[in-house]
């Protein structure tokens, strides 16, 4: 780096000489901002790029902290997420000084706002879809925008404060140095000593290094003025020419070194790094570096701003492969909105279809804002053309659910039905005959589909306390059914023992009774638990061996078991079973209806014939066959009658 010194002037002894020329009362152009008239378009070019040079060091000069910026990066904002923006908003407040972080702070605002505002819009869409109502007003809380609220919160005040405390620093400062001006103005005075104005206008040097930062907006004019009479001073004073050559001498040396500097950055490879270093250079030769003799002004300047302006070029080849990369992330983002846009026409008719497709818009998002930034001119129309496809994309995507809201309208009315019966049902003790229509409502349940999201969770709360309501209810009165259950089951088993110890006394009447009172005793001890119903046909053994010992006709034998089991499963209420039985009684009756049918018709055949008499004997049998059957029709009957009643009570 070059080597800063600010000790431009001797401090020699001597004489003031009169001098012929008068103490101007106006500023001429220093030497930086030389612009011949007709000056050629190269020339034009230079001193535009020298202007803006000096226009970002004013900038930097009114507050120093700005000069950090440069060292911290300038991400592509756009390509974050929302996360990741206010994260990085966070990390800059809490750990960069405000004013170096101005520029990151509304890039990441623009982006983040730009971000949030399409995501509200979706959200906005999908109530709207979702909600016929029209009192119900859109409201979506967001924690991120909050976070994001309150950091840029302190940001803002921390910039308020820092820009308050400026302006008064920079007010003050620049009435310094005007007053530091004013006296180099009256430094010239005839009669005082070399050795003591000498001294004087290096205090105001020192002074004036030391003043501090002042507005941008008056930075030129000052140090123009400042610089102006410094060189008059010199001029004026007509110093000892070997004194002013050696100070001349020095301050060309530096300025070649700077010159130097230049052609070494001309080769550096960051080319961002070295254009900061070339900025600081240019502020180095205007405010710390004297004037040089006049025969070297014009060809030490014209070599820096040439320098300068080969610099400017190789930053602006930069600048064009950037813009290149930004046409190319252009040309992407184009892409992704045209199949965004294609998204937006394809129809699907499923929920599950519809999922792929967001999917596939999601991560076509997520590519966009991945893919970089794009030129400056058509970045806007280019994020307004991607929202409309977003949007697009969901106003279809919501026009489906729109058309299934109805459906949904419907089950949700369906559903609050089963919840209203469920409810009625709930406090029901009734269990034989309630709990099927419980099982029934659930099953039911189970075949309406879905119910607009916001009243799913209540819904099925609602409807899952009542059965669980009832079910509860239900398991006790099993536990203290169980109980009972068990009790019963031990007492038959004792009384099995007791039944087969029984003896027949011969006496018919005697006997018959003796078995109906063993089977009401055995009904009277309850019922048992179903796993233990194999008891139950113990005990139809032992009477199916009593009635064969009894003299009975195989009409009531029959009867007497067919009531003893129907009675069973009536006690154990296994529905299925009696309804089993009332199918198979009707079955048998067709079946013997059919047969008796049939042999009727036969005897008629054979009794229309010429030789009937001759087949007599094949008549009878067929006459005893109907008779048969006619009285075994009439037990099955009278078995089918007696389920009904018993179905009936």
């Amino acid at each position: 780096m070059l080597e800063e010194k600010n000790d431009n002037l001797l401090e020699a002894d001597g004489n003031l000489t009169d001098s012929k020329e008068s103490t101007p009362t106006t500023v001429e152009t220093p030497e930086t901002n030389v612009e011949p008239i007709g000056a050629a378009p190269e020339a034009n070019l230079n001193q535009s790029i020298i202007e803006a040079i000096a226009d970002t060091n004013a900038e930097e000069s009114e507050d120093e902290s700005l000069k950090e910026r440069h060292d911290i990066p300038m991400q592509d904002y756009e390509a974050l997420s929302m996360e990741a923006l206010v994260e990085e908003l966070n990390s800059l407040v809490s750990n960069e000084k405000v004013a170096s972080i101005k520029d990151h702070v509304e890039e990441i605002k623009k982006a983040f706002l730009a971000k949030y505002n399409h995501f509200i819009e979706e959200k906005k869409e999908e109530f709207l879809a979702e909600n016929q109502d029209p009192n119900e007003e859109f409201q979506y809380h967001f924690p991120l925008k909050s976070k994001f609220d309150n950091i840029y919160s302190v940001y803002r005040n921390h910039k308020n404060e820092h820009f308050k405390n400026l302006q008064t620093s920079l007010k003050n400062n620049l009435e310094n140095r005007l007053a530091i001006v004013e006296e180099l103005k009256e430094l010239i005075n005839p009669q005082a000593n070399i050795k003591d104005i000498l001294k004087h206008f290096n205090d105001l040097r020192e002074r004036w290094k030391n003043a501090g930062p002042i507005p941008k907006d008056k930075y030129n004019h000052v140090w123009n003025n400042y610089h102006f009479h410094v060189e008059n001073f010199y001029d004026y004073l007509h110093l000892d020419r070997e004194a002013r050559d050696i100070d001349f001498k020095h301050n060309l040396e530096q300025k070649q070194k700077i010159v130097a500097r230049v052609k070494e950055l001309i080769k550096e490879e960051d080319i961002n790094k070295a254009f900061r270093e070339l900025q600081d250079l240019h502020r180095i030769w205007k405010e710390e570096i004297g004037p040089v003799s006049r025969e070297y002004r014009e060809e030490i300047w014209n070599q820096f701003s040439d320098l300068t302006k080969q610099m400017h070029d190789k930053r602006e080849l930069l600048f064009e492969k950037l813009r290149s990369a930004e046409v190319d992330n252009l040309a992407k983002k184009k892409e992704i909105i045209a199949q965004i846009e294609v998204l937006a026409t394809e129809k699907v008719n499923a929920h599950t279809q519809w999922l792929t497709q967001i999917e596939k818009v999601e991560a076509l998002r997520e590519a966009f804002f991945a893919a970089g930034k794009v030129p400056a001119e058509v970045s806007e129309a280019t994020w307004a053309a991607f929202k409309a496809a977003v949007r697009n994309f969901n106003s279809f995507k919501n026009s489906f659910y729109k058309e299934i809201k109805k459906d949904q309208n419907d089950n949700l009315s369906k559903k609050q039905a089963l919840v209203a019966k469920a409810k009625a049902l709930q406090e029901n003790t009734d269990f034989a005959s309630t709990t099927p229509i419980m099982k029934q409502i659930q099953e039911e349940w189970k075949t309406i589909g879905h119910v607009p999201r916001k009243y799913s969770d209540s819904i099925w709360k609602e409807f899952r306390e009542a059965c669980n309501h009832y079910f509860d209810k239900l398991k006790e009165h099993k536990n203290e059914e169980n109980s009972e259950e068990v009790a019963a089951f031990e007492n038959k088993k004792a009384y099995l023992e007791t039944l087969r110890s029984f003896q027949l006394t011969g006496d018919h009447k005697t006997d018959l009774e003796g078995i109906k009172s063993h089977i009401q005793h055995w009904k009277s001890l309850g019922k048992v638990p179903f796993g233990r119903r194999h008891i139950e046909g113990k005990f139809n053994k032992i009477l199916d061996a009593l009635f064969e010992k009894l003299s009975l006709s195989k009409k009531d034998s029959d009867m007497m078991r067919f009531t003893n089991r129907m009675d069973q499963l009536s006690e154990s209420n296994d529905t299925r079973k009696l309804e089993s039985e009332k199918i198979f009684l009707i079955r048998k009756i067709e079946e013997i209806q059919n047969e008796i049918f049939q042999l009727e018709n036969n005897i008629q055949f054979f009794t229309n014939t010429k030789n009937a008499k001759k087949e007599n004997s094949i008549v009878l049998e067929v006459r005893k066959n109907i008779a048969i059957h006619k009285e075994n029709l009439e037990v099955w009957k009278e078995k089918l009658k007696q389920l009904r009643n018993l179905k009936q009570e």
